[in-house]
């Protein structure tokens, strides 16, 4: 219908038209509004209104519109346009020059999520009453307009797009962050991520004391010392009461630069502040250890090897303290004849002592706990029914409090009745005695001894999992409490245990002095604390592979019979082949397509050749709605707004690109698996994207909250 000089309104009646794919109107005369009906066109692909006089609103009911591809409007006289929103679709093509000027009213401008190109308009800072402008997730290159005029912007998205000369997921605006951002002075998140920026952070963009939901400056080349005007960032903390319910990002990145000079203490008293990634910098000296720097679940200063201090669970070394030259050379004598007399009693001991004490000391090595048989009896209320907490083949695990601390821990009673078990309280031992890792599960001490008949007794005491085990979360049993049962992981937090566990395992095999194999990874054994972070458990099937056996083949699958759990265990352990790292790998992809199908490897469907790992490959990579958890699409479907169908599009991208991962890992032959090193990264990706993608929808969120009364137009 287009050029054909029609005149009077569009007909309501045509959204009755459910399997219309193309609807043109190009060119002709039409006027009024574009009727809400259009948004029942469910096939509709192509939507061309450009061209003629029409007035009034784009109706928000046209964001139902999932299969829309192409949506135009230029040149008619919707002036009086408030909200614009297309994120989240496949719409391609580029962005009219003159939209500021066409639409000089707009507060809210979101084309996040699509597939745009060309430049962003300059005429876009006409529109000075914008609050929310997100380009996230597109194809646009070229520069930035400055935005300096846009004084009413309270969130700027530019993520993962092609500005600049990046490659096709990253940005590369080239030179220093602008200047100009700093006039803005409503902004309360920023996300400039994956850019190239370089020079300093400006002093004008540090000075918003509006900041209080999001400054992402990661994944840049800043150089320079971090500004000391970010101490003026005071509100990047509180949401105010009004917005109790955004739950917004309260969070600092800076990660991935080359920033240099020390962590600034004020950033402890930032007391709302919930997530901070300085990682991957060049920072240097003592860290904070007040704050958010008492959360190691939330503080992340990864690749920064200048650094020391802070709290024990960031794993980094003691800063070193000045002292004279005078108190240095009687230190140094008094430390020698000290290490001598050391040196001659632990050979003597050394001798005296047996290879078990030698193991459970490793076990307890460093530790300030000291436990007997008969505090652990207390703590334990007598290892009562009610305090048992897990139970496995080698044992009970039971939730005890310590009395003079009021510490939770979790004990770990060993049966020596049964075989093997007093073999696998060596074998965990052995394999933690020496590693640190924020997603390890963190060994107090061990216990050694006889119990009130007589019997030996071992136990090794842990710090307590606020949260359980994975597997509650994934299958809830009927003898769990109605809250428990109902309970569910989010989409997000699946993809950040599956990184958290991917972490541990990447240090187990990559960086210990000798590699560690754990055999026996499944969702009862990983475990979440308080602030949901993952935390691998059980080390009691773990291997220590030296240099020598991972350069040869050496049957070690023998020495505990089959190593891992049915379902899990790779399937070369099966016909005697040697232990190796992709044995973990292989039950790391069954556990990442367990947690986003939410099947058991066991469960009845899958017999003889049929699999879980084949039961995926059938869906990709059309029909991966069909084998979610339904828990979690039930989860994703619970809004039917615009902004929930862009969120879930966003997620059923990136379930294609977690099943791949996991069939990566899955793969029969060993050989063809994944390494952990580069599941890491991938996992990462997929999470950085998808929390651009929700901050778009919190933005959004933010908006509507902040407008709930629609302003007049003047």
């Amino acid at each position: 219908m287009r050029g054909n000089q029609l005149t009077g309104e569009i007909p309501a009646s045509l959204g009755l038209l459910s399997n219309l794919k193309y609807l043109s109107f190009h060119n002709n005369s039409l006027k009024w509004s574009i009727p809400p009906s259009l948004g029942n066109l469910s096939s509709l692909e192509v939507l061309a209104l450009t061209r003629n006089a029409l007035t009034g609103i784009i109706p928000e009911a046209l964001g139902q519109l999932t299969n829309l591809s192409f949506f135009a409007v230029a040149t008619n006289s919707i002036s009086q346009i408030l909200v614009f929103d297309i994120g989240g679709n496949k719409i391609q093509g580029t962005l009219p020059s003159n939209l500021g000027i066409s639409m000089p009213y707009l507060e809210f401008f979101s084309v996040g999520g699509n597939q745009v190109s060309g430049q962003i308009p300059i005429s876009i800072t006409n529109a000075t009453d914008l609050n929310v402008l997100q380009f996230s997730l597109n194809r646009f290159n070229g520069n930035v307009p400055s935005l300096e005029k846009l004084d009413k912007l309270i969130s700027l998205q530019l993520g993962v797009n092609h500005l600049g000369h990046g490659r096709e997921d990253v940005n590369n605006i080239q030179g220093n962050i602008p200047s100009s951002l700093g006039k803005c002075q409503s902004l309360i998140g920023i996300d400039l991520s994956y850019n190239n920026f370089s020079g300093t952070i400006p002093y004008e963009v540090l000075e918003l004391s509006s900041l209080s939901i999001e400054l992402d400056l990661s994944s840049n080349s800043l150089t320079v010392e971090l500004s000391v005007g970010a101490e003026k960032l005071q509100n990047l903390g509180p949401i105010p009461p009004s917005l109790s319910s955004l739950k917004g990002l309260q969070a600092l990145d800076i990660s991935d630069n080359n920033l240099s000079g020390g962590i600034p203490e004020f950033l402890e008293s930032f007391g709302a502040l919930r997530y901070l990634n300085v990682s991957f910098n060049d920072f240097e000296g003592a860290i904070p250890s007040e704050g958010i720097f008492k959360n190691a679940s939330a503080t992340f200063v990864g690749g920064n090897d200048k650094l020391c201090g802070g709290i024990p669970e960031l794993h980094l070394s003691r800063c070193n303290t000045k002292i004279s030259k005078k108190r240095l050379k009687i230190a140094i004598v008094v430390l020698s004849l000290g290490l001598i007399a050391l040196f001659s009693f632990l050979l003597i001991l050394w001798f005296r002592k047996k290879k078990e004490q030698q193991s459970i000391a490793t076990c307890a090595e460093n530790s300030l706990l000291q436990l007997s048989y008969q505090s652990i009896l207390k703590v334990t209320n007598g290892f009562s029914v009610q305090n048992v907490i897990g139970s496995g083949s080698f044992g009970s695990v039971y939730k005890g409090i310590l009395e003079e601390s009021g510490t939770l821990i979790a004990v770990k009673v060993l049966n020596l009745f049964n075989h093997g078990t007093s073999r696998s309280f060596f074998a965990e031992c052995e394999a933690l005695k020496n590693i640190r890792h924020r997603n390890l599960v963190k060994v107090l001490t061990a216990v050694s001894g006889v119990d009130y008949q007589g019997n030996n007794f071992k136990s090794l005491v842990y710090e307590f999992m606020e949260n359980g085990s994975l597997e509650d979360w994934l299958h809830p049993y009927v003898k769990m409490n109605e809250l428990e049962t109902t309970r569910n992981l989010n989409f997000l937090q699946r993809v950040t245990v599956a990184i958290d566990v991917a972490h541990a395992l990447e240090y187990l095999h990559h960086h210990c002095d000798t590699a560690i194999i754990h055999c026996d990874l499944k969702p009862s054994n990983i475990l979440l604390d308080e602030e949901m972070v993952g935390h691998l458990s059980d080390f009691g099937l773990a291997k220590i592979l030296s240099a020598e056996m991972l350069n040869y083949s050496t049957n070690q699958s023998s020495s505990l019979g089959l190593r891992g759990t049915i379902g899990y265990v790779a399937p070369e352990y099966g016909i005697g082949d040697e232990l190796s790292t992709k044995g973990d790998v292989y039950s790391y992809g069954i556990l990442l397509l367990e947690m986003f199908t939410g099947k058991r490897p066991t469960h009845d469907m899958f017999k003889e050749d049929f699999s879980i790992h084949n039961f995926v490959v059938q869906a990709l990579p059309n029909r991966v709605n069909e084998i979610i958890d339904p828990i979690l699409l039930q989860d994703l479907a619970i809004q039917g707004n615009i902004s929930s169908i862009t969120l879930n599009y966003i997620h059923i991208q990136h379930l294609n690109s977690i099943f791949e991962i996991g069939l990566a890992c899955s793969a029969e032959s060993p050989s063809e698996r994944m390494d952990m090193s580069d599941v890491v990264p991938k996992l990462c990706s997929i999470r950085d994207k998808l929390l651009c993608v929700i901050c778009l929808h919190r933005s959004t969120k933010l908006y509507m909250l902040l407008n709930q009364k629609v302003p007049k137009v003047p």
